[in-house]
């Protein structure tokens, strides 16, 4: 079985065209980068005003009792009832990604929420006595504060997005799902295999990206926080220094 994935890999016939590799990995990452950009224009802004009013809590409850339906149901309901009111690709499209960004809603909703709702009190009431108001303490003190939890909800989002595009092949759409569902469709399980070690390997591939991206936008100060990649061999000396000024909070007023 290895030694025919591996020719199948090594079949240039396999490289080029509409059902080539580099097509469908380019198909499978617009699906997965438009449903990210979906759910965080809802969960990221709803998450941060959970977080910082401490109001309609039970929305992130509820949003996490979503995963129970099942998402395959789902995209099939939703392609029966959308489907024939739109035209052309549309039809595969919308349902596909709408489904999606309620599977990535959740993780992005409850790692911004749980980001600015575990920043210390402390620090609020610090930034609040120099004047800051309720939006500066949000934008200035919070939210960088909640980016190692917020940046946990990015990347779970992504993972659990990229395995599930595959479904997107069910109602007609491409992507890498394409190669599982026609694998298993025609019999051709070796084609099926190749599908899921692709998709493999692009969620490794984009977990790894996105820890870079986070050790880039999360303050080095942070990183040991839930959510970070830091260990103590790659900690700045300049953080383990007990002398090391404290952050003045005026600083950013």
């Amino acid at each position: 079985m290895i030694g025919s994935i591996l020719a199948w890999f090594t079949d240039p016939a396999h490289w080029s065209g509409e059902d080539g590799v580099p097509h469908r990995l380019f198909q499978h990452l617009w699906y997965t980068g438009a449903t990210l950009l979906v759910a965080a224009l809802v969960a990221i802004p709803l998450g941060l005003w959970i977080g910082h009013t401490g109001r309609a809590r039970w929305l992130v409850s509820a949003a996490n009792a979503v995963r129970a339906v099942p998402t395959l149901g789902l995209l099939l309901a939703a392609s029966l009832w959308l489907g024939p009111h739109l035209q052309g690709d549309l039809a595969y499209v919308v349902p596909s990604i709408g489904v999606l960004a309620i599977l990535a809603v959740p993780p992005l909703l409850a790692g911004t929420y749980a980001g600015i709702e575990a920043v210390d009190p402390a620090a609020r009431d610090a930034a609040k006595g120099v004047g800051m108001s309720g939006r500066q303490v949000l934008w200035q003190v919070e939210v960088p504060n909640a980016l190692p939890l917020v940046m946990s909800g990015v990347r779970s989002a992504t993972l659990q997005v990229v395995a599930t595009a595959t479904i997107a092949a069910y109602p007609g759409l491409g992507g890498l799902g394409r190669f599982i569902i026609d694998g298993q469709a025609y019999g051709e399980y070796r084609t099926a295999a190749a599908g899921a070690l692709l998709v493999a390997a692009l969620a490794v591939a984009l977990e790894g990206l996105l820890a870079l991206v986070q050790r880039r936008v999360v303050s080095p100060g942070l990183r040991g926080a839930v959510g970070g990649s830091r260990n103590d061999d790659d900690a700045d000396p300049a953080e383990m220094d007990p002398a090391a000024e404290p952050v003045d909070v005026r600083a950013h007023a």
